[in-house]
């Protein structure tokens, strides 16, 4: 049976003719993307807005650059363990949520010890400014990154084309 829409709401909406939704085991795994162990499959990636949900695989021993998030990040943990270098005694496991606030800085690590991947839903507003050991600027991963990153590894693994959910995209009204 089809859905009928409810059409004498006394409010507007946007119009939509399906429901947005896919399984994440239809999406691949892209590997070593942003370093050795560091894997994703991208679920949503809206440049304009800014913002960008993942499922991160990290293999053992796995770790990202040191970073500062330039928006809120909420990140819930679905399997594996990690931790922030800076708190190492706050291990993040399955069933661990973990709100960070907009300029926090901290670098992601996955423990050697792990017997199997770490896997963590990861929804990022805005960007993470990656810095070197020394301190120094190193990229910007954002949603466009993140988007371009998918095409380029997704080809480069022979994954074909990555489907994931994207938001709007900017245009004159009258063209």
């Amino acid at each position: 049976m089809t859905a009928q829409p409810f059409t004498k709401a006394p409010v507007f909406s946007l119009p939509q003719d399906e429901l947005l939704t896919l399984n994440a085991a239809d999406i691949p795994v892209i590997k070593d993307a942003l370093a050795p162990g560091v894997n994703y499959q991208p679920l949503f990636l809206d440049p304009e807005v800014g913002i960008w949900v993942v499922l991160a695989h990290f293999a053992p021993g796995a770790e990202l650059p040191v970073h500062l998030h330039t928006g809120a990040v909420h990140g819930y943990t679905l399997s594996g363990k990690w931790a922030y270098r800076e708190y190492p005694d706050q291990p993040q496991t399955a069933g661990s949520y973990l709100y960070e606030p907009g300029s926090s800085i901290h670098q992601f690590y996955a423990p050697e010890d792990n017997t199997d991947d770490t896997v963590v839903l990861f929804i990022v507003y805005g960007a993470n400014i990656n810095f070197t050991p020394e301190g120094q600027f190193h990229s910007v991963l954002d949603a466009i990154t993140i988007k371009t990153l998918t095409e380029q590894l997704s080809e480069a693994q022979g994954l074909g084309k990555v489907n994931y959910l994207t938001g709007g995209s900017a245009r004159y009204t009258a063209n």
